[in-house]
C-alpha cells in the first residue's frame, strides 16, 4: 500500500471471505506500482467486516448488499490515484498485472477518454477473450503452485484483442468522473460493464483494448452466484434495461462496436455498412418487447 498511489484498486464483496482473502493476498503480493485497496463491503456478517478492520483495510461499508454498481461508487469517493482499477472478489492477480495495463493507459495520456482490461483465465470462460484452463473452483481446490509455475514458464500467451468491458480494468479517474461511475439502475450488477463501456462510447472513447500480458485467475462469477433463484431474472431484466436505455441489444454493442475477443490493432470504429442493418435490427427488438410479454424494469 502507498500514501501516494499510481493506481487505487477497488473490490466489491459480499459475504465471500475466503476468495476475498485469497484476492486481497495476490494483489499484495503480485501488484508492482505504488497502490491503494480499497474494498467495498456488502453486509460483511460472515466475518469480512471484522477482517478488514482486523488488517487495517481501507473500505466503505453498507449494512445489505446493495449490488456492484453502488458499491463501486462507493469506494471511487476514497480512491486517491488518478487511475482506478476494479477487480472482483473472486480474482487472483497474477505477477505484474497492474504494469501493462498502467503502461498503456498512462502512455495514452489523458486528453481522448481510454479503457483497458487485463485477461481472465478460466475455467469455463464466460467471455470472448479468455484463456480456458482450470486451476480449482475455489480457494481450496485451487492450485495456485502450479498457475504460477505455468505463468514463470510462459505458457500463458495471449495476444490483445478488442472489447475492454470487464475487470480487472483499469481507467483514469477524469474519464470515471465523466460518465459517473457505474450506473446504479443495473444493480445487482448484470450488463453494468457493458453499459459502463457504452457510455464511455458516446463521450468517445473508442480505445477498448485487453491485454493479453495483464493476467488474472477467475473461479467465475462466484458473486453473482450468490443471488440463488433469481440470478434468470435479473439478467432478463438487466438485458432489457439496456436495450429500453442505448436502442440496442448488449451483444450488439459488444459484437458491432467493441470487436469483443478480435486482435487489437488500432482504436475502433462503429458497425460497417454491412454491420448496420444488424444493429437495425437489433434496436427493433425494442418495440417488439411488449409482444414478447416481458416486463420492462
Amino acid at each position: 500500500m502507498s500514501e501516494k498511489p499510481q493506481i487505487s484498486i477497488i473490490i466489491p464483496t459480499w459475504n465471500n471471505l475466503e476468495f476475498l482473502k485469497l484476492s486481497v493476498a495476490s494483489v499484495v503480493l503480485h501488484t508492482e506500482l505504488p497502490f491503494q485497496l480499497v474494498i467495498h463491503v456488502n453486509d460483511g456478517s460472515d466475518g469480512t467486516l471484522q477482517w478488514v478492520r482486523e488488517h487495517d483495510l481501507e473500505f466503505t461499508h453498507t449494512q445489505r448488499n446493495v449490488g456492484i454498481c453502488q458499491a463501486l461508487n462507493l469506494a471511487a469517493e476514497k480512491c486517491r490515484a488518478d487511475y482506478i482499477a476494479y477487480m472482483n472478489d473472486d480474482m487472483y492477480a497474477l505477477p505484474g498485472w497492474d504494469v501493462p495495463l498502467y503502461d498503456l493507459l498512462s502512455g495514452l495520456g489523458v486528453n481522448e477518454p481510454s479503457y483497458v482490461s487485463g485477461t481472465m483465465i478460466q475455467a469455463a470462460p464466460i467471455t470472448p477473450a479468455a484463456l480456458p484452463l482450470d486451476y480449482g473452483e475455489d480457494p481450496r481446490s485451487f492450485q495456485e503452485d502450479r498457475l504460477l509455475a505455468d505463468f514463470h514458464n510462459g505458457r500463458f500467451a495471449f495476444d490483445d484483442w478488442n472489447g475492454a468491458t470487464w475487470p480487472p480494468c483499469l481507467i483514469h479517474r477524469k474519464w470515471w468522473d465523466l460518465v459517473n461511475g457505474y450506473s446504479e439502475e443495473f444493480s445487482p450488477g448484470f450488463y453494468s460493464d457493458i453499459d459502463f463501456s457504452m457510455k464511455l462510447w458516446t463521450i468517445g472513447c473508442r480505445t477498448f483494448c485487453g491485454i493479453g500480458s495483464s493476467l488474472v485467475y477467475h473461479f467465475s462469477e462466484t458473486t453473482t452466484s450468490l443471488v440463488r433463484g433469481s440470478r434468470g431474472r435479473n439478467v432478463k431484466r438487466a438485458r432489457i434495461r439496456f436495450l429500453k436505455k442505448w436502442g440496442i441489444l448488449p451483444s450488439a454493442f459488444t459484437r458491432y462496436y467493441l470487436r469483443a475477443g478480435k486482435e487489437y490493432a488500432s482504436p475502433l470504429n462503429g458497425p460497417t455498412r454491412g454491420e448496420a442493418r444488424w444493429v437495425q435490427i437489433s434496436a427493433g427488438v425494442l418495440s417488439a418487447i411488449p409482444r414478447f410479454g416481458l416486463r420492462t424494469p
